[in-house]
């Protein structure tokens, strides 16, 4: 594998490492998306056992899934759930991002590295702390796992999300902008309402497109901190993988939170290269 320099010193790959590469990526991307694939296809085999290839498809398996209310509710827990973390990323998020970009304070590197840090961790780590938490330092105060503990849950890492978002954001604008405002006569609530937040609503809109979507498919984190009763659309899918005749549903379910998964990440990524092109 070769590279010829040009002119102005950018190397150009040989037509044999283009090859090389392509190849490559083609590979890579096999490996990830032909079987998602295979259960998009599935999802419409008339085959209860699924044989491959498909013999005949049908739409059935989606009518059927849709009349089960176990997964309508695992549907609207896991919508409800995604939510209520996504808001509190924005929020945490957000003003997390100001204060490490705006402003100068003992340990701002260090505040940084803690609002990071959860999404480096394993999820079973991150479960195993918050069931702890909840079973011995918060259950005398009255807070028992369930829907509220899978929404703080989900937050701990949704907050790293939102947090990037705006602060690589803050970092391309500078307070140029802001400075401007404020010698027009502007206040601070004023110069946020009308200029800070104008800027960062692209940046915020991605990061929570994105936080939803991280929330939406979490299942590690959520077995650890829901409680009875409390069954999201992962784990519903997890409960159900091995029953008897639950194999055409699940795969519909799987097809489906495929699409809400890749929705709200590709709306994320237009929104955040038009931002980038103001």
């Amino acid at each position: 594998m070769t590279t010829t320099p040009t002119a102005r010193g950018t190397p150009v790959l040989s037509p044999a490492a283009r090859v090389v590469l392509r190849l490559s990526l083609a590979a890579g991307l096999a490996v990830i998306y032909v079987p998602l694939l295979v259960v998009l296809a599935n999802s419409f085999n008339a085959d209860r056992a699924f044989g491959w290839p498909p013999t005949r498809l049908t739409g059935q398996w989606w009518a059927v899934t849709w009349d089960n209310e176990g997964v309508r509710t695992a549907l609207w827990t896991s919508v409800k759930a995604g939510l209520g973390a996504t808001a509190i990323a924005l929020t945490l998020g957000t003003m997390a991002a100001f204060a490490v970009q705006r402003y100068r304070f003992f340990g701002r590197e260090t505040v940084s590295l803690l609002v990071i840090l959860p999404i480096a961790l394993p999820g079973i780590v991150t479960g195993i702390a918050l069931n702890n938490a909840f079973r011995t330092v918060l259950s005398p105060f009255g807070i028992q796992l369930g829907l509220f503990t899978v929404v703080v849950g989900h937050a701990t890492f949704c907050i790293v999300i939102v947090y990037n978002n705006v602060l690589a954001r803050l970092r391309r604008l500078g307070t140029s902008v802001e400075d401007a405002s404020a010698d027009l006569g502007a206040d601070t609530f004023q110069t946020f309402r009308y200029v800070t937040f104008p800027l960062l609503r692209s940046a915020l809109l991605a990061g929570g497109l994105l936080a939803f979507a991280l929330s939406f498919d979490e299942i590690i984190v959520t077995t650890f901190t829901a409680g009875a009763g409390v069954q999201t659309l992962p784990i519903w899918i997890f409960n159900n993988l091995f029953r008897p005749n639950q194999a055409p549903v699940v795969n519909v379910v799987a097809a489906a939170l495929i699409v809400f998964s890749v929705v709200p990440i590709y709306l994320a990524q237009r929104i955040s290269g038009d931002a980038r092109t103001i």
